[in-house]
């Protein structure tokens, strides 16, 4: 067997320890959320709301939503009438363009991120649980490492 054989086994069965890992992690999180009522599409977009006031001191509108996403408008449409509907979004009028519609986190939205966050530190601690703190660095380390290297498109 070739060093490239040997590169390559190692590098499928490290992608596929990846994917396994990444599926607990999901799953524990599901598993965390479902107490808070939400799902990870709504997840996702309440975290996308907030990232983007932050980022651009304005609410998103709902093409910037499906951009951010990488979904169909008709997605983002499905995604707000649920959060809306639970209260954690409302739709707002553009204040320069009557046609646009802005998304924005109500004080129950807020109050449902801060629940996630909760709830993302909880699944990772459970992932993290056998490693110690220095294993934890080095993980943290190689992690930013694989992030950091990946184009946009793909995060």
């Amino acid at each position: 067997m070739s060093t490239s054989d040997v590169t390559s086994d190692a590098d499928g069965l490290l992608a596929e320890q990846l994917l396994r890992l990444t599926r607990r992690l999901h799953r524990i999180q599901r598993r965390q959320m479902e107490p808070i009522g939400i799902t990870p599409a709504q997840s996702r977009l309440l975290r996308t709301v907030s990232n983007h006031y932050q980022h651009h001191d304005e609410s998103p509108r709902m093409a910037d939503l499906a951009r951010r996403l990488d979904v169909v408008p008709r997605a983002v449409t499905t995604l707000v009438d649920g959060l809306e509907a639970s209260g954690r979004v409302r739709r707002v009028p553009d204040p320069t363009n009557r046609r646009v519609v802005r998304i924005e986190l109500t004080d129950t939205g807020r109050t449902t991120l801060g629940s996630l966050r909760s709830a993302r530190r909880d699944a990772a601690e459970e992932i993290l649980a056998p490693l110690t703190a220095a294993q934890r660095e080095v993980l943290g380390g190689l992690m930013s490492t694989l992030v950091d290297g990946m184009p946009e498109r793909s995060c």
